[in-house]
């Protein structure tokens, strides 16, 4: 998707164009396209720290403000860059692939913001979301909120992803399933989503966060695999 050069627009061409699951999996992207990620959870806007860009600064140009590029070429622009700023309302992305937007768990205020803005332009409609739980039915009702919310919005469903999905013990690779495994499966059946993947409970997922890195950059790590298939199946 592009982000024209009109400042509304590339600040719009956010809400769910591609929401999913944090950082890495965008990073498997920007290898072969230009990616653009816009964190729009107020709250708690962890997205820089994610792909290691806080200590970046947005550049205001004569379109808005250009957003912060990672060490991978993604197009990084959250909140936490505006604090500072109150006044900067556009974003000029310019010309993208994929936009990919994180939003916060729910059906907040976030999206229901952006899609109206979305749906309010013609070069801006997003391709859908991309819905991540956990297996546990706890997580699951939320999750069946988010799922109606997207079909009375309009909004189709990429696909869903089990996050948490077993644990891999770094020693022996014995699977652990500490929650329970399947119940993004069974809520992807029972709602006629595609599962696109299951990622597992790794350590090197929570360095890699900490550190601002890619999870793509350890291929031995258990996750690796989980993060590539998920994001070979949104690109084909």
């Amino acid at each position: 998707m592009e982000a024209a050069p009109r400042h509304d627009d590339a600040d719009d061409a956010g809400e769910v164009a591609r929401a999913f699951e944090g950082c890495p999996s965008e990073t498997a992207e920007a290898g072969r396209a230009g990616v653009g990620l816009l964190d729009v959870d107020i709250c708690g806007p962890s997205i820089p720290l994610l792909l290691g860009v806080t200590a970046g600064q947005v550049v205001s140009s004569q379109y808005g403000w250009n957003p912060v590029k990672n060490k991978d070429g993604v197009a990084v622009m959250s909140v936490q860059f505006l604090l500072n700023h109150p006044d900067a309302p556009d974003v000029f992305w310019g010309r993208l692939d994929v936009l990919i937007i994180d939003t916060p768990p729910g059906t907040s205020d976030e999206h229901l913001t952006v899609l109206a803005a979305l749906k309010a332009t013609q070069d801006a409609r997003p391709d859908g979301a991309v819905i991540v739980t956990t297996p546990q039915e706890v997580s699951l009702l939320t999750i069946r909120k988010e799922l109606k919310f997207c079909k009375k919005m309009g909004l189709p469903v990429l696909g869903l992803v089990e996050n948490m999905s077993g644990f891999v013990c770094p020693c022996c690779n014995e699977v652990t399933e500490i929650f329970k495994t399947g119940g993004g499966e069974a809520l992807a059946r029972e709602y006629g989503v595609p599962l696109l993947g299951r990622v597992p409970i790794d350590p090197r997922v929570s360095q890699c966060g900490e550190s601002g890195t890619s999870i793509l950059d350890h291929p031995d790590a258990p996750a690796t695999p989980a993060f590539a298939t998920i994001a070979a199946a949104l690109l084909s």
